[in-house]
């Protein structure tokens, strides 16, 4: 991101099932980041409705979607002109 946004380096784009498992991501990643960077996110939003969390973490903003939400706003065609980075998901 930092070559088309000045306000963080990195989007990080996950899908959850349900608002439930939406949840369920950020929760993690925010226990993980809390415990092995001693970081919180500086603001959070959407975790009442939990369709779209956003997490910003300054240099990374995470956001968590249902399929449905994730699927009506785009953010991957809104930014395509960055380069993408994929992550293997983990268990």
């Amino acid at each position: 991101m930092r070559s088309v946004c000045d306000y963080t380096d990195f989007f990080v784009i996950a899908t959850g099932q349900n608002v439930r498992q939406t949840k369920a991501i950020h929760d993690e990643v925010y226990a993980a980041v809390k415990r092995d960077e001693n970081v919180t996110p500086r603001s959070t939003s959407g975790l009442p409705e939990a369709s779209w969390i956003v997490a910003d973490y300054l240099d990374v903003v995470l956001h968590v979607f249902t399929p449905e939400t994730r699927e009506y706003y785009r953010l991957e065609d809104l930014w395509d002109d960055v380069p993408k980075l994929e992550a293997a998901a983990t268990a």
